[in-house]
């Protein structure tokens, strides 16, 4: 009997192996929407990568990281936690190439930079909802704390344009649960996550031109919901540039509406 099994181990540890493996893409695929930061695999060049919850399930609560797949589009968007003194040059930019955004704001921006935030509203890009602290919502499971996240950051808005806020919101730092999304979902939301972004918000360690241009270039794709960080000199330095090469590869801009219309 003990030399049966020693014989057909192999054959014991390949079926525990392919067991093992059915059960951890169990898993991922129950836990397609659970709690955690979204993240993304680009698997080829100039096409649109894997994230890690599907478009479909994205969907079911009016979530989404990907455009039109089919047409040479990108959506342009924006996060700011602070103003590093880019923002006005970004807008100048936006503005030449008539290229309308969507700018993620959070409580102190807001608070600090009216008139920018004006001006982002009057030059027809959306000001979407990036929560009031940018706290990690995925810790927050009580409707009215999360409720108010985001409807504090609606009246600061409100106050300052004397208009009401877009309804889109982006979870801080990509983090977020299903139980959040089923939340922003039921106040009217639509949660815009991303397909391509790089490191560019990190202050101190600003990435060289080059560097900028490899990761946004090669990466492009159809239909790409892309975000750059407005606090970057580098991004307010090679803006221009930029959007011109990527309008010579064929690219239109398109809004975030279109995304979910």
């Amino acid at each position: 009997m003990r030399r049966s099994f020693r014989r057909n181990l192999p054959l014991l540890l390949i079926v525990a192996v392919l067991l093992g493996l059915t059960a951890v893409g169990a898993v991922k695929q129950d836990n397609a929407l659970a709690a955690g930061s979204w993240g993304l695999s680009f698997r080829t060049e100039g096409e649109p990568p894997v994230g890690n919850a599907d478009s479909a399930a994205l969907r079911e609560y009016d979530a989404a990281y990907l455009g039109d797949t089919d047409e040479k589009v990108i959506y342009l968007t924006f996060d700011a936690g602070y103003e590093n003194g880019c923002t006005a040059q970004i807008l100048d930019t936006l503005q030449a190439h008539g290229v309308r955004a969507a700018f993620f704001l959070v409580g102190n921006y807001m608070e600090q930079n009216p008139e920018l935030v004006r001006r982002m509203t009057a030059e027809g890009h959306i000001v979407g909802n990036h929560t009031y602290h940018h706290w990690d919502m995925s810790k927050i499971g009580d409707e009215a704390t999360f409720r108010e996240e985001l409807e504090s950051l609606e009246r600061l808005y409100t106050e300052i344009t004397g208009q009401e806020m877009r309804k889109y919101y982006r979870p801080p730092q990509g983090i977020y649960s299903e139980e959040n999304l089923r939340m922003a979902q039921a106040m009217g939301y639509r949660t815009v996550f991303w397909s391509l972004a790089y490191v560019d918000w990190i202050r101190e360690e600003q990435p060289s031109r080059e560097t900028a241009f490899s990761k946004l270039l090669p990466r492009i794709h159809n239909g790409a919901i892309v975000l750059l960080h407005s606090t970057s000199k580098t991004n307010a330095a090679i803006l221009d540039e930029l959007l011109t090469r990527w309008e010579a590869m064929g690219y239109r801009f398109g809004t975030i509406d279109e995304v979910f219309g």
